[in-house]
């Protein structure tokens, strides 16, 4: 008879040295830090960055997939809002601003409600 409770040990063990191996390649690459600062105006006059974008992007519109630009374009404009100064003021000192909170709350909701509707509410 098998030990369920040591496979499912092992199992887990397995598991969390996974996460935390990807944890650590996080922690050493700073990728949390890049994705923080990262400077809007260098971005998008880096040839490295826009050839792939714009070729991306062309792709895109030749497939004339556009529910996922629409898409694209609306999780690029969270990823701007997020490196606003509203957002940099949410958390002062170690209190979070509670009045702050509810713009935020109804603008993530406005946003999974555009997406879940892209997708799923209309027929093509």
């Amino acid at each position: 008879m098998t030990n369920l409770g040591a496979i499912a040990g092992n199992l887990l063990d397995k598991v969390g040295s996974f996460f935390s191996s990807i944890g650590e390649l996080l922690q050493a690459t700073h990728l949390p830090e890049q994705i923080k600062d990262v400077d809007f105006s260098a971005l998008f006059t880096n040839p490295w960055f826009l050839v792939p974008f714009i070729g991306f992007i062309g792709y895109q519109i030749y497939k004339q997939a556009f529910r996922d630009l629409f898409v694209i374009a609306l999780l690029m404009g969270v990823w701007y809002v997020s490196g606003t100064e509203y957002m940099q003021t949410l958390v002062v000192g170690d209190e979070l601003q509670v009045n702050k909170v509810l713009p935020l709350l109804f603008g993530g909701a406005v946003v999974v409600g555009i997406i879940i509707y892209v997708y799923f509410g209309r027929s093509d």
